[in-house]
């Protein structure tokens, strides 16, 4: 599901598998190849949420912002079943396990 927010609708570059139970919200950009599975929740509603080309966002992990912080994830990055990340950057190459949680202002480096 894609939904519109505050006048932002996402941005879905062409050769994106969206699932059909994925739901992207407001200011969210997603990048070539990248793709979403199910019950996955990208909520780009107080900030942007970028997914970087061929990153892999597992079946329901949940993608937010803050007011003060975007999240940023960068290419070819695997984000494992049921992460959640809020207001942090994901570097390139990076892999995140199953459940792990990142939150406002961290940032995990290319290749993690």
């Amino acid at each position: 599901m894609i939904i519109e927010h505050m006048g932002k609708q996402p941005q879905i570059a062409e050769g994106v598998y969206l699932a059909p139970t994925a739901t992207v919200i407001g200011d969210v950009i997603i990048e070539a190849g990248a793709n979403i599975w199910f019950g996955a929740v990208l909520r780009g509603d107080s900030g942007r949420i970028v997914i970087g080309p061929r990153t892999s966002v597992q079946d329901n992990v949940v993608v937010h912002v803050n007011g003060h912080h975007d999240t940023i994830v960068e290419g070819d990055v695997i984000i494992g079943h049921g992460v959640v990340l809020e207001g942090c950057r994901i570097g390139q190459g990076a892999l995140l396990g199953m459940n792990a949680t990142v939150l406002s202002g961290a940032e995990v480096g290319a290749g993690a």
